[in-house]
């Protein structure tokens, strides 16, 4: 592929995402189509997802690990490739090249030893792991969908690592929107986020050319919306907020804000970044985030910021992204 048209074929997917007003479409371009590079000084033994004061994230695609205490410090790098990556309770999940065309879920023991692996459509964008280790979610940005005038959209799928059981898409889901039962051919899912019973979850549902904070339940099969303008929800480890972005005046070609939202008041207070963060932020604690923002030149660090809104935001890894804690 030339130059020119990798240019152009990441101009299609990102006119595509502010069509849809959704998914990190050109974020997650940026990380498909970045040439393959060898992994820095490190192996695969010398990796592993077993909890402990480590950040995980993702350097130069490949699975690395850095001392939560100094993040901006000597890192370990494994020859495993992935997109996004995501670990908890010794669990991970890491969203792969299949072949030069393809990706692949693959589901991770704590030795990063593949247990399991799925094959899904689309450019990988985001992937969690629940807090017990035993739920995974996964979304790819796709085209194809007639619906969609850029021809691009979502598929959001979640793996009971316990029972194998597989929803290969939210879409299957039966939705409730403002009280009522929605069934349209436009649904998006993303960014999924599990709570501590490994049964309900939140994501981003979108239609009719809105963005909805949803509430799903997996053994019924449902979802319902909860508030506009809400998307890739990240449970707090207390379960009591969500961090997510909300897209300026409601409308994502202006970019998004990271924020929080507390889930009994409904109060959202926005964080002191104030640059726009197309990311799925995770939790380091209970009380900072941490982020990818792109540079200029489109390479990634990972940054951190509290909250409650107070602070300012701090350069966590260098160079990384992708970022969850060890826990």
């Amino acid at each position: 592929m030339t130059a020119m048209s990798t240019r152009a074929k990441l101009g299609v997917v990102v006119a595509s995402a502010v069509l849809l007003g959704a998914v990190a479409a050109g974020y997650a371009a940026t990380a498909a189509e970045a040439p393959r590079t060898a992994p820095p000084a490190g192996g695969e033994q010398a990796v592993t997802l077993t909890p402990g004061p480590r950040l995980l994230a993702i350097t130069d695609r490949h699975v690395s690990t850095v001392a939560a205490t100094d993040p901006a410090g000597p890192r370990t790098v494994a020859g495993l490739e992935c997109l996004r990556v995501y670990a908890a309770a010794g669990t991970g999940v890491c969203l792969k090249p299949e072949t030069a065309w393809s990706y692949q879920v693959v589901v991770l023991d704590a030795t990063l030893r593949q247990t399991r692996a799925v094959s899904v459509p689309g450019l990988p964008n985001r992937a969690r792991v629940s807090a017990s280790g035993r739920m995974v979610s996964w979304t790819t940005f796709v085209g194809g969908d007639s619906y969609t005038s850029g021809g691009f959209s979502t598929r959001t799928g979640i793996l009971d690592t316990r029972s194998g059981a597989t929803v290969a898409s939210l879409e299957e889901f039966t939705i409730s929107r403002d009280g009522r039962d929605h069934r349209n051919p436009d649904v998006n899912f993303w960014g999924v986020t599990f709570t501590a019973d490994d049964n309900r979850f939140y994501a981003t549902m979108s239609t009719g050319g809105k963005r909805y904070l949803v509430r799903g339940d997996l053994a019924a099969r449902t979802v319902e919306t909860l508030k506009e303008n809400v998307e890739c929800p990240s449970l707090s480890p207390d379960g009591a907020r969500l961090a997510f972005k909300e897209a300026i005046d409601a409308d994502p070609a202006k970019g998004w804000r990271l924020s929080v939202l507390d889930l009994s008041s409904m109060r959202v207070t926005a964080t002191a970044e104030t640059r726009s963060v197309d990311d799925q932020a995770a939790w380091l604690d209970g009380g900072k985030l941490a982020y990818t923002l792109r540079r200029d030149d489109g390479q990634p660090d990972v940054w951190s910021v509290p909250a409650d809104g107070s602070g300012t935001p701090t350069l966590v890894i260098p160079g990384a992204e992708s970022p969850s804690p060890l826990t």
